[in-house]
C-alpha cells in the first residue's frame, strides 16, 4: 500500500476551489479547465459510493466472523472444562487439549507490602 501524498479531505478542497473557480471568467491554467476537474470530482463518486458498500460487506463478514469465533471459543472451554471433569487437571489429556497441568502450574506469589 503506498502512502498518501494528499490531504485527507482533498475532496471538499477540489469542491471549494471548483466552485470559486467557476465564478471566475474564462480562467484556465494551460490544459486544465474547470471542467477536467469537475471530471475527476465527478469520478470519484462512484468510487466512494463502491468503497462504502465495500466497507458495510467488509463489517458484516467481521461480525460474521467474530460470532463463529466466539462460538468456537464457548465449545473450547467447554471440552477443556470436560476433559479436566473427567481426566483430572493433572491429567496428559487436559493438556492434550491445551490445559496447564496442575502440576506445571507457577506456585502464587504475594506482593510485598509497600513500606509507608
Amino acid at each position: 500500500m503506498s502512502t498518501k501524498s494528499y490531504p485527507t479531505n482533498v475532496l471538499e478542497q477540489t469542491r471549494s476551489v471548483l466552485s470559486a473557480w467557476k465564478q471566475l471568467d474564462a480562467f484556465t491554467l494551460g490544459d486544465l479547465t474547470s471542467a477536467a476537474l469537475e471530471a475527476d470530482v465527478n469520478q470519484t463518486e462512484p468510487l466512494l459510493a463502491q468503497i462504502a458498500a465495500l466497507e458495510a460487506q467488509l463489517t458484516d463478514l467481521r461480525n460474521q466472523r467474530d460470532a463463529l469465533y466466539l462460538d468456537m471459543w464457548e465449545k473450547v472451554k467447554r471440552v477443556r472444562a470436560g476433559v479436566k471433569a473427567n481426566f483430572g487437571d493433572d491429567s496428559s489429556q487436559y493438556e492434550m487439549v491445551g490445559g496447564t497441568r496442575f502440576s506445571e502450574r507457577k506456585a502464587p506469589v504475594r506482593k510485598a507490602k509497600a513500606a509507608a
